[in-house]
């Protein structure tokens, strides 16, 4: 089996330097070839062209794919999960993953996604990286511009969850593996000193804090982590780990055989009757139709299924007919499997 391949996860408020990290990564990445999945958005956040435009090979337009349909931890199994999986089907398939959340979003449910079945064993979160805006923490604002985050707030009709800024701040910093201590050269070196013993207080013991300017650190520091999160997730507090517990707990597959069917019509109506009745997040597989001498492919986000012909059947291939069904750990396989198949 190929190795896994290492993600990085970039979190942090609006304006607190994520994208002079980001870029200076790309321009100083070692060879490696790196895919970015940017979520963040407004005037002060990751400004997708300018990366786009930073002309580096290991890093082309087609590498960078941009999240703007709302806070990332709220929409993971309609954007996160499908956008990974197509970085994953690609023939070149990047050295490192680079994922760049909102500002608001809470980083442990991102990093719980990535115990999706199938990309848990081709991906492994290889860090948390916090970025810090230094003048900011301070000044006790956790933000340079309050406001702005605020409308940030505002503008994401996706958002299910409210929360003050300290208790996103704790959560940035309690998943972290890396804080990011960004615009030193703006502070004294008194004030830098108390900030970091501060911050030293509220970090697990394992955390690496490092300060810089201009987001400006060695790719080989950044990178290569190894903190494999997805699995260390029990010693990342979060404030919001009672809310999350069902919403976001951990994912189980099954394998589902249909048999032979006569219309696919008929078949996405059951499906979507136990999409809607079990809260399943993800469907895919291959279906042999009557009287069809080609294979039909059905996968589905959500409640939103496609089903196209893709090839024909070999001679002496099987005709099988079977599906992968995803969902929470707690859903219900018998009565999915009754809805479907009954």
């Amino acid at each position: 089996m190929s190795e896994k391949i290492p993600a990085t996860v970039i979190t942090g408020f609006l304006g607190a330097g994520k994208t002079s990290l980001i870029r200076h990564l790309i321009e100083n990445s070692d060879g490696r070839k790196l895919a970015l999945i940017i979520n963040e958005f407004g005037d002060l956040g990751v400004d997708g062209d300018l990366l786009k435009g930073c002309g580096n090979e290991n890093c082309t337009e087609e590498d960078i794919v941009e999240l703007a349909n709302g806070c990332i931890c709220c929409t993971v199994a309609d954007d996160f999960l499908p956008t990974i999986q197509k970085i994953l089907s690609r023939k070149d398939r990047p050295d490192h993953i680079i994922v760049e959340t909102s500002g608001l979003a809470l980083p442990k449910p991102l990093v719980r996604a990535f115990g999706w079945p199938e990309v848990r064993t081709q991906v492994t979160v290889d860090g948390v990286v916090t970025v810090i805006d230094g003048p900011a923490y301070r000044d006790g604002l956790f933000a340079a511009n309050p406001d702005a985050v605020q409308a940030q707030r505002e503008a994401d009709e996706m958002l299910d969850h409210d929360s003050p800024l300290e208790e996103l701040f704790d959560d940035q910093i309690n998943c972290a593996d890396m804080i990011i201590f960004n615009k030193a050269d703006l502070l004294e070196e008194s004030e830098i000193s108390t900030a970091a013993a501060e911050l030293k207080g509220r970090l697990r013991p394992q955390v690496k804090m490092l300060q810089t300017s201009h987001g400006k650190l060695d790719a080989r520091i950044l990178l290569g982590l190894g903190a494999a999160a997805e699995d260390d997730l029990d010693t990342r507090p979060s404030v919001h780990d009672d809310a999350d517990d069902h919403e976001h707990d951990d994912f189980e597959s099954f394998v589902l055989e249909v048999g032979e069917i006569t219309s696919p019509d008929v078949l996405i109506s059951k499906l979507e009757a136990a999409i809607a009745a079990e809260g399943i997040l993800r469907v895919k597989g291959f279906l042999s139709v009557k009287d069809k001498d080609m294979r039909l492919v059905l996968q589905g986000v959500g409640n939103r299924l496609q089903h196209y012909f893709d090839r024909d059947w070999a001679t002496d291939e099987e005709r099988i007919s079977k599906l992968v069904i995803i969902g929470e750990h707690d859903m219900d396989q018998a009565a999915i499997t009754k809805l479907i198949l009954g």
